[in-house]
């Protein structure tokens, strides 16, 4: 279903799982795409797949730590792609997993700057240009860590718990200028990033098998269906894969 046609996306973290997921699917529901990771090679590699399958995709290599190249990649996807009305804040780091007494500072420090001061950059980047042009749509990728203090995870929970916040912030801001604000919890999925938590033994969630991790997939469809005008009702909420209404509505009941 094309029902994205004209729309441009910018997706963080979109080298493999969930944002390599989410990339694919915005373009294959008609969105041009901007793919943005660290690996740049891994990104590129992503968008020639998707122009392979007949979609439209660039990519690029950025630490969204560094607002210097967020803003540079901001810039380019409006010139080469022709816009920018998506914006997915999906880049995030599970480290360090360690308790605070034991912890690294630097790592520490690393995490919020990617996980949360990595997401701002982001909305800072875009925003200006989404107001001025009428509107646009801010999903940022959140977690049950943001409510719910686990051991090791310290510095995930806080950067999480933050980014909520923040979503809470551009809704207060800038809901009635066309800006919809969402956050989105995908729930406990098989990406590489449980892969290290199972590696951890350090808290519940490292014990859960991975039988019984959701599929990327499921997580894939309720974040791009936060994209499209379906979703009005929802903007300036916090939205959790693990709720039954939800997934309901976006035909997972």
């Amino acid at each position: 279903m094309a029902d994205l046609d004209g729309r441009v996306a910018l997706v963080t973290g979109a080298s493999r799982g969930l944002g390599e997921g989410v990339a694919r699917a915005l373009a294959a529901r008609g969105a041009a795409v901007m793919l943005v990771a660290r690996d740049g090679a891994a990104a590129e590699a992503v968008a020639r797949s998707i122009a392979a399958a007949g979609g439209r995709a660039e990519a690029m290599a950025c630490d969204v730590s560094d607002y210097a190249a967020v803003g540079r990649v901001v810039d380019r996807t409006r010139a080469a792609l022709g816009g920018l009305d998506i914006l997915v804040n999906n880049a995030g780091v599970i480290e360090p997993i360690a308790e605070i007494a034991t912890s690294d500072p630097a790592e520490w420090a690393r995490s919020i700057s990617i996980n949360l001061v990595g997401a701002y950059n982001g909305v800072r980047a875009v925003l200006p240009g989404m107001l001025s042009g009428g509107g646009g749509t801010i999903v940022n990728v959140s977690s049950g860590a943001a409510y719910r203090p686990l051991e090791g995870w310290s510095a995930y929970c806080a950067g999480k718990a933050g980014l909520a916040m923040l979503t809470r912030a551009i809704a207060l801001e800038a809901s009635g200028r066309g800006i919809r604000a969402f956050g989105f919890s995908p729930g406990t999925i098989d990406t590489e990033m449980q892969a290290k938590i199972r590696a951890s033994g350090i808290n519940p969630i490292s014990r859960i098998p991975r039988s019984e991790l959701s599929p990327v997939e499921h997580a894939v469809r309720g974040l791009v269906y936060l994209c499209t005008p379906e979703a009005d009702d929802l903007a300036g909420q916090d939205v959790a894969m693990r709720d039954d209404a939800f997934r309901r509505r976006i035909g997972l009941g």
